[in-house]
């Protein structure tokens, strides 16, 4: 298929360590995200359930990140895993693009560590986000043309993701306190808007990469992002049907509302890691038609 990277051990190793790489990132990102706009809102255990998992995917980046190094290393030197300890081979990844990024993205995630001090660490915390969502704006396909305008979006993208995934984890324990189900309710409207950057920032990105809609049917790159829009839409729909059915029904106190809005942001969860995936195997084996 035109625009398809041959795909060995090694490639599938790439795919899986970036998914985690992902994950790690928006989770941490998403968890500052959500801390700091429900730090009034949403009761201490959820918070500090919050902030947990954004100093656990933090340190679990760092990891994901070294690894990374590695692989890219083993990719390059054609010696397949025997690369990946080679000094030259690491030296040549360490001044590609993905050292630039590895550097914000570490700077970022350390950063994200001082979610556990004080409220000055919440502002700590949110500018390491930022740093973590510009990271990826320095590798992959953000580096074509125009690159400002793809690193823009992306970054807005990324952000708007990382607050959808940071959230769930928290919701899902909010539905059993008190006062959860003012919080989901609020955290459905602030992710309306966030919903609407996603769709903007995404529809850019697939045209600006794409070229035109044919490239989106007759591409290696454009199937696998057709497959993904298929999970992202399902996502969305789940997203929907809490916002209008399930979270006025726990609201309402109606019999069994709980377990399933904990069901539905479940499924939400395993959407989120096809979506992973599916843009980590869209990353490493396909080339966007406006490169080819």
């Amino acid at each position: 298929m035109i625009g398809l990277a041959p795909i060995d051990g090694v490639v599938v190793l790439a795919i899986l360590a970036k998914a985690f790489g992902y994950g790690a990132a928006l989770l941490a990102m998403g968890s500052v995200l959500f801390t700091v706009l429900f730090a009034t809102r949403a009761e201490a255990s959820v918070l500090r359930l919050a902030r947990h998992l954004a100093v656990g995917a933090a340190i679990v980046g760092l990891a994901v990140l070294a690894l990374r190094f590695g692989i890219r290393a083993a990719r390059i030197s054609g010696m397949g895993f025997k690369g990946a300890t080679d000094p030259m081979m690491l030296g040549f990844v360490w001044d590609s693009p993905l050292g630039t990024a590895a550097v914000w993205r570490a700077v970022g995630e350390l950063a994200i560590l001082a979610i556990l001090l004080t409220r000055v660490g919440q502002w700590i915390a949110l500018a390491g986000s930022v740093a973590i969502a510009i990271s990826f704006a320095q590798v992959g396909h953000s580096l074509g043309e125009p690159r400002e305008l793809l690193s823009v979006l992306l970054v807005v993208h990324l952000l708007t993701v990382a607050f959808w995934v940071g959230a769930l984890l928290p919701l899902h324990k909010a539905a059993l306190t008190p006062t959860g189900a003012d919080l989901l309710h609020r955290f459905g409207n602030v992710a309306a808007y966030g919903v609407a950057a996603l769709i903007v920032s995404g529809v850019a990105l697939a045209w600006l990469l794409s070229g035109s809609l044919a490239a989106l049917f007759g591409t290696a790159y454009g199937l696998g992002l057709l497959v993904k829009v298929v999970i992202v839409s399902a996502l969305l729909g789940i997203a929907a049907l809490n916002k209008l059915r399930f979270v006025p029904a726990l609201r309402a106190n109606k019999r069994g509302a709980t377990i399933v809005l904990r069901w539905s942001i479940s499924i939400e969860m395993l959407a989120v890691v096809l979506i992973l995936l599916a843009t980590a195997t869209l990353t490493s084996v396909t080339t966007p038609p406006i490169n080819l």
